[in-house]
């Protein structure tokens, strides 16, 4: 398997620890080996940490140390936003976000869907069992 997300100028990043943590941002400079300087809608500009963020597979068309004005412009003209919902980290984002909001009677009503749903598949199976 061949390594496809470097860190690069324009790359999309999601921090995945402290205050931010979920936002995203586009690399706008590389600092040394293990920070960047990032920007996004979602956070002013500033220098994390690359053990805080996950690369996502989206790359932006800017230039180094980008503007605020460029790095919007770009991000509405590629729609970032909808391409990291749509993508595998998107979508199990969305879930812990659904899954930390929940209260308790909705906890009780998943549990019970999934015994539901896995009596129903043991039944199914043990019917093909038996042919």
């Amino acid at each position: 398997m061949v390594y496809t997300k470097f860190v690069e100028i324009g790359r999309v990043a999601v921090v995945n620890y402290g205050p931010k943590e979920g936002s995203i941002g586009a690399i706008i400079n590389v600092i040394d080996n293990n920070t960047v300087l990032m920007e996004g809608p979602a956070f002013k500009r500033q220098v994390v940490n690359l053990k805080r963020v996950s690369l996502t597979d989206i790359v932006l068309d800017i230039s180094l140390q980008a503007t605020t004005k460029n790095i919007n412009k770009a991000w509405k003209a590629s729609d970032v936003d909808s391409k990291y919902a749509e993508s595998a980290e998107g979508k199990t984002a969305a879930i812990r976000a659904k899954r930390a909001s929940m209260n308790d009677f909705e906890r009780f009503k998943v549990r019970i869907a999934k015994k539901q749903r896995a009596k129903a598949f043991k039944a199914e199976l043990k019917k093909l069992r038996a042919k």
